[in-house]
């Protein structure tokens, strides 16, 4: 498997590849009133509108910094919302702010390792992965936000608005 390595002050972080739409640079984003602190703010991405949120202040309550090396990893985001009528999940683009987004690293399933550590306050930390420079954590994006967190980020089309 293919993962996007990043950091997240200091640390490593991993996304599975096929989770990734595109990584562009930062652009400007237009600020949102009433918001948390961690929504960076939307931007146009090829005529939709796209919410990013900011990895370092989600976590650790501190702004990415503006490195050259500092992305915007573009995913598909399903959350924890299903269509009951087909029983697919709707998905929508979501943008990820992070520092030093600029590694790949392959690596094979079982060598993602189990961190044997309840952490239901922060269930998006997934498997690590160990290598010669240390430990990587692997994001479950699906649990990026909590369902209550995602009503700031769903389209008007699924009954919610980004106003």
């Amino acid at each position: 498997m293919l993962m996007l390595l990043f950091c997240i002050e200091n640390e490593r972080y991993a996304l599975a590849s096929d989770q990734v739409l595109e990584v562009i640079p930062l652009v400007s984003l237009r600020t949102l009133p009433h918001k948390p602190d961690y929504f960076a703010g939307i931007f146009n991405y090829r005529g939709q509108i796209v919410p990013v949120i900011d990895l370092c202040q989600l976590m650790h309550g501190k702004s990415s910094r503006d490195y050259l090396s500092t992305r915007i990893i573009l995913i598909n985001y399903w959350g924890n919302k299903r269509d009951t009528a087909s029983e697919q999940q709707a998905s929508y683009i979501l943008g990820l702010m992070a520092e030093r987004v600029v590694e790949t690293l392959h690596k094979a399933d079982v060598d993602l390792v189990d961190v044997n550590v309840q952490m239901s306050a922060v269930p998006y930390l997934g498997k690590m992965i160990v290598d010669n420079q240390g430990m990587i954590q692997c994001l479950r994006t699906e649990y990026l936000l909590s369902e209550s967190e995602q009503v700031y980020f769903l389209p008007e089309s699924q009954g919610n608005s980004i106003s």
